[in-house]
């Protein structure tokens, strides 16, 4: 049997469902590499009848109640021989991660005995599953929505305790229930506009302009408000990237080993040692902070250094702020103000004066956001990260249990956000055949978000990007 929820008939009935989930599946689970366990998983019809035939021992695991376990051997009959000692878990549908029967064979985690397992299903007529293929049974079983599905992905991924709550908090379904309620405001501005449409001259309940005007705007309000959280959201999954900038031999590898605690980056008293943008991650209070170690711009004949310069310069596209690094020996000159030509003047720059141990009078110009540091000594580097977080961290902090972090969530509900606004300004000039179309237009578009609207090539796009065995 097959269990769908109502949001997923249309897939189902479309694009073939039978074909697409009327196999049986396998993978191994588990991280590449060696454990002390590791697991198998099947997902399909048959996956009981795959299982019982690799099983050596005293069960009958056709027969067998869900939910249980079983002690034995993974047994290969044609070559006669035990492959490995295991543990079976039986799983039947509905009451699976996939929605269908599912078992797990927990064998020991070396991934030669692993393979030799999966060879064996895969002998016995079961088929190697795709990226994220268990997860898409799941969300094409009702297990969960699209959104849910997604945020597995972001829990694997997470680099921080923070950035692991906010996916828990969207694998428990804090984004379905808020888009949920959105499409049901919605749902009923349509419905009382089509009722206007094909019933002009019923006696039915109807909403005046003032209050349709005034449900929009709250809307309105409620998606800016989910919207805002979008730059904590990104901060916690995706950390701070920021870049360290200036002229050749002030100190920027020095700094990026001073941050990181060890040595990541080549430094030398030869101007231009750096030919290529050298990254460094460390966490700092639960975020992760990115520092890109560049090479020093500057005009030069020397062919290698020049692709270090250009990629440097390719990389203050991608980063959150700058770390401008000047020689406190030496000062800011016109060579410095060229080199600031080059940034992004919406990008927050921290001035740093570098060597403050090397010149006590503090030689260089003051600046705003300026910071002086020693990266030989350590002088100011903690003092300096502190800053770093209150301004780039707390300072945009929204106080919320969730945030969003994915890309296609943030774009879709802007998408929704600018609808909304264009049949808030047309709304008392155009007729309301037209101005339904935007609301509609709304709908479908939080509709991709949960997965009611999503078409199989989104799928397709979604669930490749998870690992094997998801």
């Amino acid at each position: 049997m097959v269990y769908l929820s109502n949001s997923s008939i249309f897939f189902w009935q479309k694009y073939g469902g039978y074909m697409l989930i009327d196999d049986t599946i396998c993978a191994i689970t588990t991280a590449k590499g060696y454990g002390a366990v590791g697991i198998i998983r099947l997902s399909g019809k048959d996956a009981r009848r795959l299982a019982s035939e690799v099983y050596l021992g005293q069960a009958d695991l056709l027969t067998k109640a869900s939910h249980t376990i079983t002690y034995g051997y993974v047994y290969d009959k044609t070559k006669e021989r035990k492959i490995d000692e295991a543990i079976f878990l039986l799983m039947d549908a509905p009451r699976s991660f996939t929605g269908e029967d599912v078992v797990e064979i927990q064998s020991h985690g070396g991934m030669v005995v692993l393979q030799e397992i999966l060879s064996l299903l895969l002998r016995l007529g079961a088929r190697l599953a795709q990226e994220g293929e268990f997860t898409k049974r799941a969300f094409l079983n009702g297990k969960m929505d699209l959104s849910q599905a997604e945020a597995i992905m972001d829990i694997v991924d997470a680099k921080t305790t923070t950035a692991l709550g906010i996916a828990m908090s969207q694998r428990q379904g804090y984004l379905t229930e808020k888009i949920g309620e959105f499409r049901q405001k919605l749902l009923m501005l349509v419905a009382y506009l089509q009722a206007d449409l094909d019933y002009p001259e019923d006696d039915i309940e109807r909403l005046s302009d003032e209050a349709i005007a005034e449900e929009v705007t709250n809307l309105l309000g409620e998606i800016g408000q989910l919207l805002q959280t979008s730059q904590r959201g990104r901060l916690y999954k995706d950390g701070l990237k920021i870049a360290l900038l200036g002229k050749p031999n002030v100190g920027k590898s020095s700094l990026l080993n001073a941050f990181l605690g060890y040595e990541r980056a080549i430094v030398t008293e030869v101007a231009g040692t750096t030919r290529d943008v050298i990254v460094g991650e460390m966490l700092y209070q639960g975020v992760v902070f990115s520092f890109y170690d560049m090479a020093g711009i500057r005009e030069t004949s020397d062919k290698v250094e020049k692709i270090g310069i250009d990629l440097a310069k390719k990389s203050l596209g991608e980063v959150n702020a700058i770390l401008y690094v000047v020689d406190q020996t030496e000062g800011f000159n016109l060579e410095d103000e060229a080199i600031l030509r080059e940034v992004d003047e919406h990008l927050p720059i921290f001035y740093l004066a570098n060597k403050v141990d090397k010149a006590k009078d503090k030689a260089v110009e003051l600046r705003e956001n300026i910071h002086f540091v020693s990266a030989h000594t350590g002088e100011g580097i903690e003092a300096l990260l502190d800053v770093l977080y209150q301004r780039l961290v707390i300072e945009n902090k929204v106080i919320e249990d969730f945030a969003l972090t994915n890309t296609r969530h943030i774009v879709l509900l802007e998408e929704v956000e600018t609808l909304l606004k264009n049949f808030q300004d047309a709304f008392g000039l155009l007729s309301e055949d037209i101005l339904v179309i935007d609301l509609q237009g709304a709908l479908e578009k939080l509709g991709l978000i949960t997965g009611e609207t999503s078409s199989e090539d989104l799928l397709e796009t979604i669930f490749k990007n998870f690992c094997l065995g998801k």
